[in-house]
């Protein structure tokens, strides 16, 4: 760093000499144009082959991308300039050569210098950081991406937007020009069109700032609204494992939060940059025609800031990050707490939780306040730049003043620029930084976009006449986050035969779960199949294979609302006699009947307000409404009466129904057709119950412990 800075330095002084040298040389000889603009680029290739070979001597042949850089800017700021001030004046003035104050002619070089040094170091680093750089700016043309349906309403955003800036440009200077106008003993005779100025100008920086808000409002709503139907349908199609190891309340986060936070870093960042940066062009260009002096001066402060800026934002990006993950987290244990009231309050863990919570805001706190140090000690070290280059410029005012060089409304309306083009300037940087510091957010939300469920793709499978046989060929299956070496399932081969009920029994941790979860496609196995009607599981239809395949588990999932709503989940066009007869059938439509609404009652969240009997025959009506060849019953009917299982089991095997029937403590499973017994996530036996009782096997030992509990 000190290297390049020094040759850098070398670079600047050789190339001051050539200027001041030649040029000087020319003005002195009363011919500054001599060549015309052909000879300033002329100049300017000299400069670029003689700046080449000093850098390359000064590098030892291994000049930087920096010094590189550093060495065309300066050759081709002043031809490119002064083809811009050709190209912008009149026809028939003649050209007359660069200026021949040697002041104008440094500020060249100057400025290339500090407009290098804030490329390079002060806002994008260095080198070795291109990478990331390059990553960023993908992710962020990527998100621009999605406003293309917007497009009509960011034109007219946009051009609102330049419209506003001009007329915000030009009121300071007619407010200059109305100070000096009232300065004299008699009114100047276009006081009036002047006033008429600049009320115009002002009325057009209202109405077209105020469109331009609107405008970029309605584009991030689209925007959010679209992100988040396109991140949510991403989430659904994932495998059951990504929300193992994801919890609910951080993906709501990313959902909500990153969502919104994205869009508006793109959309208002966007809307701030070019708003900003066109306001500050026209600013500077009027500021340099009243006085260039003070315009240097002014432009001094912007690399002190972006110097402070960048050190500001990566000490204080890390700290974004943290506060994000602490909010995430604070959600998600609140989350977790409120969802589980029933179990905390039953095991008195009020308090418990109650500390975790706060210690977990404890630790957003201290985040926070780091970053409230960091922020405050920003803005005290800018407030002091901004203190010393106004006392300077005071001092020079006064000094132009005095020659008469400047006027009293010319530093009037001077200063009117100033403060507006340094705000400007702030809001680039900080609009920089907050789109740098939001970069994670977006890789993350995309990350999420991009993801592809680790699962077979459906098929569209969908016969019309299902048999329900169902074969597990030599399956194998280990959970994600377990060893090799913990398999949940071992070569497990079995079948399930139509009109025919088997039972699933074994001690816990047996794999009868496990089993469960493979034929509902919840995972897949790492070894070999799963066939319904001689089909792999993968080749059937999404809906259509969970339509004919329906579990009813031992504690059912449901949701707030009607208790119709939660029979008719997921099915469409479900008549409320369809529901009626399939509650009549599963011998529970006497106690729907009974509640205050019927089927339109609201059972609470979770089914908070139906007892556990109640919550388990919701289920089976809501796996009967679907009319399924195949129901897997895990502990289904565990809170149901004798007759209700009776009625249950019946119902459920007529039609040539394939049953499957995971039980611990279930004597139902004595009548089952089939008993296949498991244990380690092997078959150990398999047969009907009076054929296992003669074998005096593990079924035979275990048979007391596995039903002692029965009613």
């Amino acid at each position: 760093m000190k290297g390049e800075a020094a040759c850098g330095l070398i670079i600047l002084l050789f190339d001051m000499m050539l200027y001041v040298g030649l040029w000087g040389g020319l003005i002195a000889l009363e011919c500054p144009s001599c060549g015309g603009l052909a000879g300033v680029w002329a100049f300017g290739a000299v400069k670029w082959i003689t700046l080449h070979l000093i850098t390359t001597v000064v590098t030892y042949g291994n000049p930087s991308a920096g010094l590189r850089s550093f060495v065309a800017l300066l050759c081709l700021l002043s031809p490119v300039f002064e083809s811009g001030r050709f190209l912008i004046a009149a026809p028939s003035v003649p050209y007359i050569g660069p200026s021949p104050d040697l002041g104008m002619m440094l500020l060249g070089p100057v400025s290339a210098s500090v407009a290098c040094v804030i490329w390079e170091r002060g806002l994008f680093g260095d080198g070795k950081k291109g990478g990331k750089k390059l990553d960023s700016r993908k992710l962020l043309l990527r998100v621009l991406q999605y406003f293309k349906p917007d497009y009509l309403y960011l034109i007219a955003a946009f051009s609102s937007l330049i419209l506003g800036v001009f007329c915000d440009s030009y009121i300071p200077l007619y407010q200059g020009k109305v100070i000096d106008m009232l300065r004299g003993p008699v009114l100047h005779s276009s006081f009036g069109y002047t006033i008429g100025q600049l009320a115009l100008f002002s009325l057009g920086s209202a109405v077209f700032s105020g469109f331009r808000g609107g405008m970029f409002k309605v584009s991030l709503t689209r925007l959010n609204h679209r992100l988040q139907h396109l991140l949510f349908h991403s989430l659904l199609q994932q495998e059951v494992h990504f929300f193992d190891e994801n919890n609910p309340g951080r993906l709501s986060s990313r959902l909500h939060a990153d969502v919104d936070r994205m869009g508006r870093t793109v959309a208002l960042n966007a809307n701030v940059l070019v708003r900003s940066t066109v306001k500050t062009i026209l600013m500077l260009n009027v500021m340099t025609q009243l006085s260039w002096e003070l315009t240097v001066l002014t432009c001094i402060e912007m690399p002190l800031l972006a110097i402070v800026q960048k050190k500001y934002i990566s000490w204080s990006q890390e700290l974004k990050d943290q506060i994000q993950e602490c909010l995430a987290e604070n959600k998600d244990l609140a989350f977790k707490t409120i969802s589980k009231i029933q179990t905390v309050r039953s095991f008195k863990a009020e308090k418990d939780e109650l500390k975790r919570y706060n210690k977990a805001l404890e630790q957003m706190s201290a985040v926070k306040t780091r970053a409230g140090i960091y922020s405050s000690a920003f803005s005290l070290i800018r407030r002091l730049v901004s203190l010393g280059i106004k006392v300077v410029m005071l001092i020079v005012a006064r000094s132009l003043i005095m020659s008469g060089r400047l006027s009293i409304g010319g530093l009037v309306s001077f200063l009117l620029y100033q403060k507006p083009m340094l705000t400007n300037l702030r809001e680039i940087m900080y609009s920089y930084g907050d789109t740098v510091s939001t970069v994670g957010v977006i890789d993350k939300v995309f990350s999420y976009l991009d993801r592809k469920p680790k699962c077979k793709e459906a098929g569209d499978l969908a016969p019309e006449n299902l048999e329900g046989r169902i074969s597990f060929q030599n399956v194998s299956f280990t959970y994600p986050k377990a060893s090799e070496d913990n398999r949940a399932l071992k070569s497990v081969s079995l079948e399930l035969r139509p009109g025919k009920m088997t039972a699933l029994v074994g001690p816990s941790g047996s794999g009868k779960t496990s089993c469960v979860s493979l034929l509902k496609r919840l995972y897949e196995p790492q070894e070999g199949e799963i066939l319904l009607d001689g089909k792999p599981l993968h080749f059937y239809s999404h809906k259509y294979f969970h339509q004919k395949v329906a579990l009813v588990s031992q504690n059912p999932e449901l949701f707030s609302g009607s208790m119709r709503y939660n029979i008719e989940y997921g099915v469409k066009d479900c008549s409320i006699e369809k529901v009626k007869e399939a509650a009549k059938k599963a011998n529970a439509d006497g106690f729907i009947s009974e509640l205050e609404e019927g089927y339109d009652t609201d059972i609470g969240e979770g089914g908070s307000r139906l007892s556990g009997g109640q919550r388990q025959a919701t289920a089976i009506i809501r796996a009967l409404v679907r009319d399924p060849q195949v129901i897997i019953l895990d502990e289904a009917t565990s809170k149901l009466d004798v007759d209700a299982q009776h009625t249950v089991l019946q119902e459920v095997l007529s039609c040539g129904r394939t049953v499957l029937v995971v039980a611990h403590h279930l004597k139902t499973v004595e009548k089952a057709d089939h008993i296949i017994f498991m244990e380690k996530g092997e078959v150990v036996e398999e047969g009907t119950h009076k054929d296992l009782m003669a074998k005096k096997g593990r079924y035979h030992r275990l048979r007391e412990e596995l039903f002692s509990q029965d009613p």
